[in-house]
């Protein structure tokens, strides 16, 4: 997804910044330089005076070749090389300083997005994910099977808690390889502390660092983000919008917050708006399928069940059998 305006302003106002900074640098260079070697400022000057009359002569018609007007700036600018070097000063001193050189600071090269301004937009969505810190931790590369059990068994399915890991497992890697070319959805159910959260994290963590939008709100921020939107005309139309249209929205513990008739109508809103715009969300929840219906009506379970992969985990705690093992 493209991003949004506000979030191309932010970063195109941090490229301009960073401009500012680098012709004041420029300057108090300049400023110095100068001072200590007048003969610099005659040279920039000379080379200045030569290409506008270059240009004059072009646009008279009098001479076509920039040969002549080439060699004479060469040797200007190697005496002003030499100048600076003797002196001690870089020979790019007066040149105008820039933090990438691929793009001179204007995040573009060749009217494309340079790398810089990539990672510039990697950046932009981990902070504004909720996840930055977490992430580090919570990803694919940490995630172990040694915590879910070869004799605790779903007897609905048959099977143990660790080949249940493996399957939700390996339909979180296929969700992100093929998050680009089909639109999904995941909802992920199941007792306190089996990895329901962990594995939402990982999701999210290879889709960030693919510059996917993704946004993780707790089901209580969630809906608080919600009644602020609601209740109050500031930002309404850009907090709601990024709601509906971030690439990926995470959902985590849904069934912890409050629930009331104003939880129910706005979570039944974001579900369906996400739907219609083939949005993918992803939902994590304690309550069983059963509880989950009777909690949010049958009219918002309909909507998942019939457009959302349902994975249930089971298993121990992980977080207290890590607190036994030290965090191993």
């Amino acid at each position: 997804m493209p991003l949004q305006n506000f979030q191309y302003d932010e970063i195109m106002r941090e490229y301009s910044r960073r401009q500012a900074h680098n012709r004041r640098l420029l300057e108090e260079h300049r400023a110095e330089a100068y001072k200590k070697l007048p003969r610099l400022q005659e040279i920039d000057n000379e080379v200045a005076s030569l290409c506008t009359d270059k240009i004059r002569r072009l646009f008279s018609g009098k001479n076509k070749s920039t040969g002549d007007l080439k060699e004479a700036v060469a040797r200007l600018s190697e005496e002003r090389r030499l100048l600076l070097t003797r002196s001690g000063y870089p020979e790019d001193y007066l040149d105008m300083p820039c933090s990438c050189p691929l793009c001179q600071d204007t995040g573009y090269v060749d009217g494309k997005k340079c790398v810089c301004f990539r990672r510039a937009e990697i950046e932009l969505l981990y902070a504004q994910s909720n996840l930055k810190e977490i992430l580090e931790k919570e990803n694919f590369d940490h995630f172990s099977f040694e915590y879910y059990s070869d004799t605790i068994r779903d007897e609905a399915v048959g099977l143990s808690a660790r080949e249940m890991a493996r399957r939700a497992y390996d339909t979180a890697r296929r969700f992100v390889q093929n998050f680009d070319n089909r639109f999904e959805n995941l909802f992920l159910y199941g007792d306190t502390g089996v990895g329901k959260t962990f594995l939402s994290h990982c999701i999210a963590r290879e889709l960030l660092a693919s510059a996917q939008c993704v946004l993780y709100f707790s089901a209580y921020d969630l809906f608080d983000e919600m009644a602020g939107s609601t209740f109050s005309a500031k930002d309404k139309n850009t907090n709601e919008e990024l709601l509906y249209s971030c690439d990926l929205l995470i959902i985590d513990d849904l069934g912890t917050e409050l629930t009331n008739s104003f939880v129910s109508s706005r979570l039944f809103l974001c579900i369906n708006e996400r739907i219609m715009r083939r949005k993918s969300t992803i939902i994590s929840t304690n309550l069983t399928l059963k509880d989950f219906s009777s909690t949010y009506s049958e009219r918002t379970f309909s909507r998942i069940a019939s457009s959302y992969q349902l994975i249930r985990l089971i298993g121990k705690d992980i977080r207290i059998e890590k607190l036994f093992t030290g965090g191993k």
